[in-house]
């Protein structure tokens, strides 16, 4: 098929990459030139403005989004409907917000654009492995695309979920469980980094790959991470988030469904970037006042 892409991060580029390899034709634009000549060398066609890409793509067109979300989305969507047709379609790889994507496929239904969202999961290996992908909107235009989704995935690695917004919000779902994974395996290897035995810790996350009943993909990237140094010595302690834990627990609440992993996990993550913790300090106070207990005075 012949598709747009706009965004070409280390997601979107990989993406193009990966389609190019599998014979589409993809129309490229970034406001980062240097970002379209690298997808040029690799065989995509080239554009300057948004103007130029759909005048290069055949109807119905196809426009693939890959910026991050929120005003970024809503900037190109509007770019998009300026030149777009009846018919054509728009898809959001991005992680944007499920509601936003049934506001925008709404709206763009409204215009006669047709609008998928995709939740996409698999980072920085999906040129190699695949991209797991999660696709809302109408049915029919995602059997359009189909092609692309199967390209850019590995084997039964995408699934039409249901209407607008139904893959950001499985998309979003996942990334809260990845946040409760991550936190599960973090605890579980700190205790044995503190233990009397010297333990392995590289060989013990890709043993645990090995048909154990924690295994998983986390596992053979942890393996890799704490092979050269299992302290972690270069690393700070400082863990981010982009958005969509803090919006899976959001859900949780507003649907009255106890969801504490998922919760905690992401509480971990503020904890971890604070310099100091004013909170602690109160509790330390608080022991003194009450108990008379020790505590340890700033240098």
């Amino acid at each position: 098929m012949k598709l747009g892409l706009i965004g070409l991060g280390k997601m979107g580029a990989n993406m193009t990459e990966r389609l190019l390899n599998d014979k589409h034709e993809v129309v490229v634009f970034d406001l980062n030139s240097d970002a379209v000549n690298n997808s040029v060398k690799k065989g995509a066609i080239g554009s300057k403005s948004i103007e130029e890409m759909i005048s290069k793509l055949e109807k119905p067109r196809i426009v693939w989004i890959m910026v991050p979300s929120g005003k970024p989305v809503d900037e190109t969507i509007a770019k998009l409907t300026k030149v777009l047709e009846k018919d054509d379609i728009i898809i959001d790889g991005g992680n944007s917000h499920y509601k936003d994507s049934v506001a925008r496929g709404s709206a763009l239904t409204k215009q006669g654009i047709n609008f998928l969202d995709a939740g996409i999961s698999g980072g920085i290996w999906g040129l190699k492995i695949g991209y797991c992908t999660m696709v809302g909107g109408n049915e029919m235009i995602f059997k359009h695309c189909e092609p692309v989704f199967k390209t850019l995935a590995p084997p039964n690695g995408y699934k039409y979920i249901g209407k607008s917004g139904a893959g950001h919000f499985v998309k979003m779902v996942h990334n809260g469980i990845e946040y409760g994974l991550m936190e599960a395996y973090a605890e579980g290897f700190e205790i044995m980094h503190a233990s009397d035995y010297n333990v392995e810790l590289a060989g013990v996350a890709k043993l645990w790959g090995q048909g154990s009943v924690v295994r998983s993909w986390l596992l053979e990237l942890l393996s890799d991470a704490l092979k050269p140094d299992k302290d972690l010595s270069t690393i700070k302690d400082y863990v981010a988030d982009s958005g969509e834990g803090r919006w899976t627990v959001d859900e949780a609440i507003d649907k009255n469904i106890p969801a504490p992993v998922i919760t905690q996990s992401l509480l971990v993550r503020l904890r971890s970037r604070q310099e100091e913790s004013y909170g602690a300090k109160i509790l330390a106070a608080l022991r003194n006042e009450f108990g008379g207990h020790a505590v340890k005075k700033e240098k």
